[in-house]
């Protein structure tokens, strides 16, 4: 008989367990993770890449426009078109009046806008407010000054340099207003100058000493003292980034400038002989700076007058 019946006869119920099945979430291989970030990145590797092949393209295409520019600025071609011009300074400047800070500024600034007006035919005169004896070399630096003079074509006989006690090469020390105006009233007028050049307001370097000629000259202009035959031209400071690309601040000179000037690869090396004419001021950094700054090969300046100085004194 079947052991699963009683001896009644009635089936016995047995029960039923139902035992609940708990579903585990799918868990996330560790390789399925890993590809997706190696496919996040393998994009952004071929992002970053086509990026710079862009980035690299359009340095390649600016620096082949520098190049064109600057080859017509001293080929027949280009001037006989009158396509773009290496000069644009005051016409008929005859006599003109350099104002600088220290010994060396006339060389590492200012070179191409000298080596042009005289090429025009312009006696240049050199007004340097200061010795350069920060470091007690005066005597030395003023032999310097000489030389590299010489070298750019400003006769000795142009140069003034002043070794006055409130006017001393130290970017501590204030430089009246004042004091340097009328320094600078008194040349224009003893040399009958029609062209007056100086630093601008940010010095290009952004010493103090340049700051305080431009504020001086400023002053004059808004006064009113400037003779009238004169025009006052600043040196344009210009940020770092194209203050060290030499040749390939050509178009924007050209662009923004109203004045500049641009030497040929020739002539640049006049003005770097002349820098480092300024033996006692060559550490290494000046080495580079030779090399690659613009303003050994392009100067480009700004007019001011009365109305600009007032305009910059309303905007600031």
């Amino acid at each position: 008989m079947n052991g699963n019946i009683s001896s009644s006869g009635q089936s016995e119920s047995i029960p039923l367990e139902v035992q609940s099945v708990e579903v585990e979430p799918e868990v996330q291989s560790p390789n399925e993770g890993a590809t997706y970030f190696e496919f996040i990145y393998s994009q952004s590797v071929l992002y970053l890449r086509e990026t710079l092949d862009h980035i690299v393209l359009l340095i390649l295409i600016y620096t082949l426009l520098c190049l064109v520019l600057y080859k017509l600025l001293f080929h027949r071609f280009g001037r006989w078109m009158k396509v773009i011009r290496k000069s644009r300074l005051p016409a008929n400047s005859k006599r003109a009046l350099l104002v600088t800070a220290h010994p060396d500024d006339e060389s590492m600034f200012f070179g191409p806008t000298i080596l042009e007006l005289r090429r025009q035919d312009c006696r240049v005169f050199l007004l340097c407010l200061s010795e350069g004896n920060f470091n007690q070399q005066g005597n030395v630096r003023r032999q310097e000054l000489w030389d590299a003079c010489e070298s750019l074509g400003i006769k000795p006989e142009d140069i003034t340099l002043l070794n006055a006690t409130h006017l001393q090469d130290d970017p501590a020390l204030e430089w009246k207003t004042v004091t340097i105006a009328n320094q600078i009233l008194k040349h224009l007028e003893a040399l009958d100058a029609n062209l007056l050049i100086t630093f601008d307001k940010n010095g290009i370097s952004g010493h103090p000493n340049h700051c305080a000629i431009y504020h001086a000259t400023a002053s004059l202009c808004l006064a009113g003292l400037v003779p009238s035959k004169c025009k006052v031209l600043t040196l344009e400071s210009v940020n770092l980034c194209r203050k060290y690309i030499s040749i390939l601040d050509l178009p924007i000179t050209l662009l923004l400038s109203t004045n500049w000037s641009v030497l040929s690869w020739q002539s640049r090396l006049a003005v770097q002989n002349a820098m480092r004419l300024h033996r006692s001021q060559m550490v290494w950094f000046r080495k580079l700076y030779i090399r690659f700054s613009r303003y050994m090969v392009i100067n480009s300046l700004r007019e001011i007058n009365q109305s600009d100085v007032e305009f910059e004194i309303l905007d600031s």
